[in-house]
């Protein structure tokens, strides 16, 4: 295939019930800033230089809608698109402009082998500079999706989209499209449908700080605080309003072209799962629950009773 490459995750889409509620979460908890809002969306940044990197969409039903990467340029978006058509992918939308209230640019939308929603852009107005505040997500860093059919999925991001495969282990394989050790990672289960989202908080204080903001608002730690195994980086997750996880990251290893994939015989010898440091244990129920997709099926199921019920069906 084409040279073209993606060199950046820049966001995340969600559907969500409510968006006032939603929007109140990510805003005053998990301390994102609006940047720009129309009628059922709203779109919110973190401390770095990214137009936003979360965008709230009030729908029926809570889901991914979609994850957004960057390109260098637009001859770098026409290559990914027409690597894409090349082997028959889903495209949702052909190249275009993109609408301008999300930072603009131009890109493309398409469906990965499996299903989950893709966007590609370039030129997107970005913010000048950064935000001072160590409290605050930087940037999403990563996201996980579970999927029945990791290498497939696996395959179509280094084949098509050109990011580089770091590690596997029996649960999930780690791809990156830039110097974080991975911006997707593909967990073994049911699919398509998203496992959690990572921001970065710049430091371990600005993680603990964060996390301490979340359980002064009733929001307890899932899972954490702990350190991977691959990509080595400090975690601890959260569940949101709707189902999703959401997670506190810092220290993601940097790598490059010199790093050494590892497999999962390979993994399975260091012993690092659950957490490097043996503090975090195996991820609860609920999280595993609410990291599979049922817990948000389970809420959208309930939302569909609730309105049928106000509908007198």
């Amino acid at each position: 295939m084409g040279a073209a490459q993606i060199n950046g995750l820049r966001s995340v889409e969600l559907g969500v019930h409510d968006l006032k509620a939603s929007a109140e979460f990510y805003r005053n908890v998990w301390a994102l800033e609006d940047v720009a809002g129309e009628g059922d969306t709203l779109h919110l940044r973190g401390t770095g230089t990214n137009h936003h990197i979360l965008t709230l969409r009030e729908r029926p039903r809570a889901s991914l809608l979609g994850v957004h990467f960057s390109a260098p340029d637009r001859a770098a978006v026409d290559g990914l698109y027409a690597n894409a058509a090349r082997i028959g992918a889903t495209i949702a939308t052909a190249p275009g402009e993109l609408e301008r209230i999300a930072g603009g640019g131009y890109g493309f939308s398409l469906l990965t082998p499996e299903g989950h929603p893709l966007t590609i852009s370039s030129n997107v107005a970005d913010h000048a500079g950064a935000v001072d505040d160590h409290t605050r997500p930087t940037k999403l860093t990563h996201v996980v999706l579970n999927s029945a059919e990791v290498e497939k999925q696996t395959a179509f991001f280094v084949d098509v989209l050109g990011f580089k495969l770091s590690d596997s282990t029996f649960m999930m394989d780690f791809v990156r499209c830039c110097s974080d050790h991975h911006s997707v990672a593909f967990a073994r289960g049911n699919g398509p449908c998203l496992n959690h989202m990572a921001y970065e908080v710049p430091d371990i204080d600005g993680l603990m700080r964060g996390a301490g903001r979340l359980r002064k608002n009733g929001y307890e730690i899932a899972w954490g605080v702990g350190r991977h195994g691959p990509g080595s980086n400090v975690f601890s997750y959260f569940v949101e309003p709707n189902g999703f996880v959401t997670e506190y990251t810092t220290e993601v290893e940097q790598v490059d072209d010199s790093y050494v994939f590892h497999d999962a015989a390979y993994w399975k010898e260091q012993n690092v799962f659950p957490c490097r440091w043996g503090m975090a244990g195996v991820p609860s129920e609920f999280a595993r629950k609410a990291m599979s997709g049922e817990l948000v099926e389970e809420e959208n199921q309930r939302c569909e009773q609730v309105m049928a019920k106000a509908l007198g069906r």
